[in-house]
């Protein structure tokens, strides 16, 4: 099994809060702190491996990555089934509300989108198995820890999974500049998915035709386009917005 890694202090402890499996842990040896005494106890509470490394070593590993001295080996991440975002929306007693990433290939696009997705409260994240971002060390890391609460679904056809929500009683909404629709129009309190596209080419052509409507993020200023995560994050707010008015 493919072994990824996880740098930083927060993300790490993140992981073993959420109970992700370590196979072990890396402390620089010149690392302190209180947050550092605590990520120590839980890692040997948990039975993970703790050792005393030189710096170098974890520069070795890491790269460019900031690390703060503490690295974690764990095993593959691991994709949810879509049934698993349809179940969590059910033991939440709320109506399905999914993210569509349709050509996300930057993994730091993909770990913003998967921490807003946690923090609006979304079910779950799907993406494609081609020409997308897949669960790596940099998405762990820009997500901050919501890599470990929010499920990813990685299927083999968009298309085709779009046809299957739609038999699921989802609504799929596609994003596109040309739509006649501003995004403050629709209606986000029913089960729906959000379509996400790259943010040069947008949605796929036919990824486009399969959604049910179209919604536009009007803008202001003389750039034509929002990063891919930042529309993703408007849109997102905005599902949480109306599910969750200000009483």
């Amino acid at each position: 099994m493919k072994q990824e890694w996880i740098a930083g202090k927060n993300p790490v402890l993140e992981a073993l809060r959420a109970r992700h499996p370590l196979n072990k842990l890396w402390i620089a040896k010149e690392s302190k702190g209180a947050g550092l005494t605590e990520l120590i106890r839980q890692a040997k509470e948990q039975g993970v491996v703790v050792q005393q490394v030189p710096r170098k070593k974890i520069d070795q590993v890491t790269g460019e990555m900031a690390h703060q001295g503490v690295l974690a080996f764990v095993a593959a991440y691991t994709y949810a089934e879509l049934d698993t975002l349809f179940k969590r929306a059910a033991e939440r007693n709320e109506p399905p509300f999914f993210l569509i990433l349709d050509g996300i290939e930057d993994p730091h696009n993909l770990g913003s989108i998967l921490r807003t997705a946690d923090a609006t409260g979304a079910h779950g994240v799907i993406i494609p198995k081609r020409r997308s971002a897949g669960l790596t060390a940099t998405v762990a890391k820009t997500s901050a820890g919501a890599i470990h609460y929010v499920p990813v679904t990685r299927v083999t056809n968009l298309a085709q999974t779009i046809e299957e929500l739609k038999t699921r009683h989802i609504w799929v909404c596609g994003t596109a500049a040309d739509a006649q629709q501003d995004f403050r129009q629709a209606d986000f309190t029913v089960p729906v998915a959000v379509v996400i596209g790259n943010e040069g080419k947008g949605i796929s052509r036919l990824v486009r035709e399969k959604c049910d409507y179209h919604v536009k993020i009007p803008l202001a200023g003389r750039v034509s386009s929002l990063n891919a995560s930042v529309a993703a994050s408007v849109l997102m707010f905005e599902v949480y917005r109306q599910r969750h008015p200000v009483s």
